[in-house]
């Protein structure tokens, strides 16, 4: 097994909205806010060569919007999903699975382009993966959260019969070696692969812990669906993490991919912190 992180790119989100409850005067160490208290986020999916597998983790926001919507969201810098994959020596064509952890729109807008005033899929020879009770939510939001659940990021998949579901229970595996975690506090059936990976596990955290910063138990984004729900599933995976020395990647992070942590007492201290491309330096 081979593991690549790959920046779809970077965009912003209010900082208020990413870090709920948490003061500014605290969370705007950890990702200072422009004027518009906007701060900027990774797109940072996940590739992992498996046999004859190349499951693609997440696909960022995509490019096939309209002005106006990437107003909202302040696409920057050089990064793209194309060029991420380049840079490892693969192309949308060699990519077997995509996994969509959920289908808000800077998780799966990748998955889509549009060819000829057409959506199509743009991953032409990959199963694409999301679950039932996932999927029923994402057609049928709620009011809060149908400004994230696009449909044009969504039918496309099923209209293509790319589309399969994972039915598999929580804490089982998917194929050898990649186990799935469901949790429902930002949304849900939010799937999180849990990677088995040398001798230890890498948790894909997706929104469950979308920074190094919110690793910390009280600091929930304001977008979560059901926080106190968010907060008891980062409480029960992050004392598997510590107990058995996983590695956490971060997709939204703008700088840190992953980390080691320790849980001593109820609070959690980051021990490691490390590119993925490290990671063996910090197993064992």
């Amino acid at each position: 097994m081979r593991l690549f992180s790959v920046n779809a790119g970077h965009f912003k989100l209010d900082g208020g909205a990413m870090f709920g409850v948490v003061p500014k005067s605290m969370w705007n160490k950890a990702n200072p806010a422009d004027s518009n208290n906007m701060c900027s986020w990774a797109l940072r999916c996940l590739l992992i060569e498996h046999g004859n597998n190349r499951i693609l983790v997440d696909t960022g926001m995509g490019t096939k919007q309209d002005e106006k919507f990437f107003s909202h969201y302040y696409p920057h810098g050089e990064d793209s999903l194309e060029k991420g994959l380049a840079a490892h020596g693969f192309t949308s064509d060699d990519i077997t699975d995509v996994f969509l952890t959920h289908l808000h729109f800077d998780h799966c807008g990748g998955a889509i382009k549009r060819e000829d005033n057409k959506l199509i899929p743009a991953f032409k020879n990959a199963t694409y993966w999301s679950n039932r009770r996932h999927w029923d939510s994402a057609l049928s939001p709620n009011v809060r959260e149908k400004a994230s659940f696009l449909k044009e990021n969504i039918l496309p998949m099923q209209e293509s019969g790319q589309l399969k579901f994972i039915d598999v229970p929580d804490g089982a595996e998917w194929i050898d070696d990649i186990r799935i975690r469901y949790v429902s506090g930002h949304t849900d059936n939010m799937m999180l692969p849990q990677i088995r990976y040398n001798n230890t596990n890498l948790l894909y955290c997706a929104d469950l812990i979308p920074s190094l910063a919110h690793v910390s138990l009280p600091w929930v984004m304001a977008y979560d669906m059901r926080p106190l729900d968010t907060l008891n599933e980062k409480t029960k995976l992050l004392n598997e993490a510590s107990a058995n020395g996983w590695v956490l990647f971060f997709e939204h992070d703008p700088i840190h991919e992953c980390c080691t942590i320790q849980v001593n007492d109820g609070r959690v201290r980051v021990k490691d912190v490390f590119h993925l491309s490290d990671i063996n330096n910090h197993i064992g």
